[in-house]
């Protein structure tokens, strides 16, 4: 699986890496990737918080059928410089890449990462790919220092014009389609804070029921949880990234659980029924590591757009926050990442206790 990618750059070499099927099988390139990534981590927020632990790293990178992910690690006379990822969507999307550089403190602007991009892009546009995507997550401070700020395309948000990460891209012709905002919750939430919350959304969510699951969705449920998750790929602010819908359906569904078990990340979802059709209207999702027992993540929220203006959004954020205290007492914080044109989810947040803690900057370059 190893292929190497030998280039005039002062030795540099890329190589794509195998990934290991468990960690520390012939894993030392492969722990040397996600080594360079922990550094970073460290260097950019201090902890690794938004790093995964090295057996949901591999149970990633392997990709699965519906997407091929590729890891290269780039060397200069035998030392790990830099790495790079290519991420090719198979069932939809199928003339996009997503694509990712990362170069070691000590080796930074001596061209090793256009030359890792270059690679990337080459064996992108091998695969028939036109537009390649890349993200950029940054904490909030240099965003709202002093300095000058490139707008996204979306109308809302925007990211520093002079750091190294929006020079990057704008050197190799990539333009900031959209910025997102990361977000904090101190955590648990106060009690009274939910029960006020609560009362708010109960008022406007009369004929809705909240079901709730850990780590595999019931069998009773799973196809219309399906048809819903479908929605958050078009449902969701995207700006310009032209991207097209995700078709999930149960077995997709059950093959993200695997994964997530595969990765020791326990799962817990909360969503809304309309009692009158039995349509499953809302759901959120929170997702948290033993590993990383402080931290929880908020992944996918939606609410179906003939359901909106009910307070569902609220009512099963809440639900889950209740039983991510109950399932995981040592979790202190909660993490989300919202489109920063995504007003209404923004304002969910915020009613919780979300504070703004970072910025990512999403980046796309089409070929004419």
């Amino acid at each position: 699986m190893s292929s190497s990618y030998p280039l005039e750059n002062g030795g540099l070499s890329v190589e794509r890496i195998p990934v290991p099927e468990q960690p520390g099988d012939e894993a030392s390139d492969f722990e040397s990737f996600h080594a360079l990534n922990v550094a970073h981590q460290l260097e950019l927020w201090g902890n690794r918080d938004r790093c995964p632990v090295l057996v949901e790293a591999a149970v990633f990178w392997r990709g699965n059928q519906y997407e091929e992910r590729q890891v290269f690690l780039a060397y200069l006379n035998g030392v790990v410089v830099g790495s790079g990822t290519l991420t090719l969507p198979l069932s939809e999307n199928t003339t996009t890449a997503g694509v990712d550089v990362l170069v070691a403190a000590p080796f930074r602007r001596r061209g090793f990462g256009s030359t890792i991009l270059r690679v990337l892009e080459e064996l992108a546009r091998g695969r028939g790919r036109r537009s390649f995507d890349g993200y950029c997550e940054e904490p909030l401070g240099p965003a709202a220092g002093p300095g000058r700020l490139l707008d996204a395309k979306s109308g809302t948000g925007s990211v520093p014009l002079d750091s190294a990460s929006t020079m990057f891209a704008l050197h190799h012709g990539y333009s900031l389609e959209q910025v997102e905002t990361t977000s904090t919750l101190s955590f648990p939430v106060a009690e009274e804070v939910l029960l006020k919350l609560e009362a708010e959304a109960s008022q406007r969510s009369a004929g809705y029921s909240v079901i709730s699951w850990q780590n595999q969705c019931p069998d009773e449920v799973v196809d219309v949880f399906a048809r819903l998750k479908s929605l958050m790929s078009t449902e969701v602010p995207i700006a310009g990234l032209g991207w097209e819908g995700e078709q999930w359906n149960a077995a997709r569904v059950r093959q993200e659980e695997a994964t997530w078990r595969a990765s020791g990340i326990d799962v817990v979802a909360a969503v809304a029924r309309h009692d009158a059709t039995g349509e499953l209207a809302a759901y959120t999702v929170l997702t948290h590591r033993v590993a990383l027992p402080a931290v929880i993540y908020q992944e996918d929220t939606l609410v179906a757009p003939e359901y909106r203006g009910h307070r569902l959004g609220l009512l099963v954020k809440i639900a889950n926050l209740r039983r991510a205290k109950e399932l995981w007492p040592d979790a202190t914080s909660v993490m989300t990442w919202n489109a920063t044109e995504n007003r209404h989810m923004l304002a969910i947040n915020i009613a919780l206790g979300f504070k703004p803690s970072g910025f990512e900057g999403e980046w796309q370059k089409r070929l004419e």
